[in-house]
């Protein structure tokens, strides 16, 4: 009888273009170790901020889910804030981010660094 093991995983959604975005940006700096780190924290004038980094490092309680090769890592405490939540990359005349539309958002701030 063979045992299962399951993985952690979050409910975070990168679209197909913020991936690439990714893949792109990891290729640039010549690096393969790195994650897309996604984490919630204190502040802002909302009360709570998104952080979207890249890290090298696996915390103990982190969760992650691959896309096409692309790592996204969630801590565990964020996990609750970001479930549903699509991260995308905007690319227009105005500005080049990634994006985040976060279904748990009750609110946000008039420049949506923030929300409650």
């Amino acid at each position: 009888m063979s045992e299962t093991v399951e993985t952690a995983t979050h409910g975070v959604n990168l679209t197909d273009f913020a991936a690439g975005k990714v893949r792109s940006l990891l290729e640039q700096e010549g690096r393969d170790d790195l994650r897309l780190r996604v984490a919630v924290q204190p502040g802002g004038c909302s009360g709570l901020i998104y952080q979207l980094y890249f890290d090298e490092r696996l915390l103990d309680g982190d969760v992650t889910r691959d896309y096409d090769g692309v790592e996204v890592v969630v801590d565990k405490m964020s996990v609750p804030y970001l479930e549903g939540a699509v991260i995308d990359f905007a690319d227009t005349i105005e500005k080049q981010c990634f994006t985040i539309d976060n279904p748990n958002a009750g609110s946000s701030c008039a420049c949506g660094g923030s929300f409650t």
